[in-house]
């Protein structure tokens, strides 16, 4: 290939790089990489994640949650007091999933709850896409995506209260606070200190193996 064909090639490259037409592409593939990642961003909350990942840390073995061994009887009022408190503090993110269980636990059991809360979430996802194709007008004025899934909520309302909603979070809180309390006033937290103490002076006194 002679110099001559090389400088042309070397041209057409630097015209094609240059193009406009490469340019509007380019900006249209910035354009969409900005919009998926603000998407990403208000699907991922960090707030959220963070606080699921910090439960899930401080999980307290569940064997030991139900060991029937460390319950017993509170010998006074102070130390039943003092035992709430330790317990509470040191099961907290047991008990949370607790709750949980016992809410998913009320949904399986109420068919026609389940199908409200399905009809809700059926009704905000047909408006998330309505959205991106059109947007709401009303009296010439946007009516933005949160205030359709407000009014959306308030309208479901008199459908909960048909199908018993406020009865099962009635339940759910009762049982909820029932079993918590039940558990945290008869597991024996004295218990459960020597033991973590005895785990302590274990690995203390224990030789690495040569």
């Amino acid at each position: 290939m002679s110099l001559t064909e090389l400088e042309k090639l070397e041209s057409a490259i630097l015209v094609a790089a240059e193009d406009p037409a490469d340019e509007d592409l380019q900006g249209d593939l910035s354009q969409h990489g900005t919009v998926l990642k603000k998407m990403q961003a208000k699907l991922a909350s960090p707030a959220v994640r963070e606080w699921i990942a910090s439960r899930r840390q401080n999980i307290r073995p569940w064997l030991q949650f139900i060991n029937v061994n460390n319950f017993g009887k509170p010998d006074s009022l102070p130390r039943w007091s003092k035992r709430l408190v330790k317990n509470i503090d040191h099961f907290q993110s047991n008990y949370v999933f607790v709750f949980l269980g016992l809410f998913v636990y009320c949904l399986l059991t109420s068919p026609l709850l389940l199908i409200a809360l399905g009809a809700l979430a059926g009704g905000c996802h047909i408006l998330r896409l309505r959205q991106q194709e059109r947007k709401l007008m009303v009296a010439g004025r946007e009516v933005p995506l949160a205030q359709q899934y407000a009014g959306v909520a308030l309208l479901s309302v008199p459908i909960f209260l048909i199908v018993g909603a406020s009865s099962a979070l009635f339940w759910v809180i009762g049982a909820s606070f029932f079993v918590i309390m039940l558990h945290a006033t008869f597991f024996k937290h004295e218990a459960l200190a020597g033991a973590e103490e005895d785990a302590e002076l274990f690995e203390v006194t224990m030789e690495p193996v040569q």
